[in-house]
């Protein structure tokens, strides 16, 4: 019996191990090879403090996707700071809006737009779609989340003249998404494991791990998102806006 007490105890012991290493950011559970996906990104925000953008294209990073603007009334106080630092530093940026389910779609629309400019060679815009406080215990219902998410796509892509980028993980994406914005891109969330979509659907980014680290940044938040292409550098050139 002490054996087999002993043998529950180490198998615990180790499990604590595993799961504080990957709290920690030492150990990341997906690892797509740079063969396979050899456009790498990041995505940030406020969070990350001061970046150091030129070191970030040093670490092999191609692209950023940075925090605009959330909801109706929020701008994220990095965004300008970032958007123009990672833009002279060489890298293709984005920039993504929190999208809420307390403000109208077109109200949250206009917000971005009047803080994110329309340039030559930025990635398509992109709308995070995901819940947060109390709704992950109580869903806001679909017909009203479609609703409104189409008319904030809409106006943006009448702005920017592409289809935005919607960011969700795959809860959120068969809940909401699957059968009404098949027209647009999908960047999917999963740090887990190699994501699996709906049929008839395909990720274009995805983010493969939320305890990334690297040199150059200098905020509370010591973690950094990291992102793949599924596609090939001629690919992604493709799909950065023209004007």
């Amino acid at each position: 019996m002490a054996k087999v007490g002993w043998g529950l105890g180490a198998v615990a012991v180790l499990t604590g191990v595993a799961v504080a290493l990957v709290a920690s950011g030492a150990v990341l559970l997906n690892h797509p090879s740079r063969s396979a996906y050899p456009v790498r990104g990041i995505d940030v925000s406020a969070y990350q403090g001061d970046i150091d953008w030129p070191a970030m294209v040093g670490q092999g990073i191609a692209f950023a996707f940075v925090k605009a603007t959330e909801g109706s009334g929020f701008a994220d106080p990095k965004f300008s700071a970032n958007w123009a630092g990672a833009d002279q530093a060489g890298l293709a940026v984005g920039a993504y809006h929190f999208f809420s389910f307390d403000s109208p779609g077109a109200s949250q629309a206009a917000w971005f737009i009047a803080h994110v400019p329309r340039r030559a060679g930025a990635l398509p815009p992109v709308a995070d779609v995901e819940l947060y406080g109390d709704y992950r215990q109580h869903p806001p219902g679909r017909a009203a989340v479609v609703t409104e998410l189409r008319a904030f796509l809409d106006e943006l892509e009448e702005a920017y003249g592409v289809a935005p980028i919607i960011y969700a993980d795959a809860s959120t994406l068969a809940h909401y998404l699957a059968d009404d914005f098949a027209d647009h891109r999908i960047w999917i969330r999963d740090v887990y494991s190699r994501p699996s979509l709906p049929d008839g659907l395909a990720w274009t980014f995805w983010q493969y791990a939320d305890k990334g680290r690297l040199d150059g940044y200098a905020g509370p938040e010591k973690f950094v998102d990291f992102d793949v292409f599924a596609g090939t550098p001629d690919e992604f050139s493709a799909l950065r806006t023209t004007g």
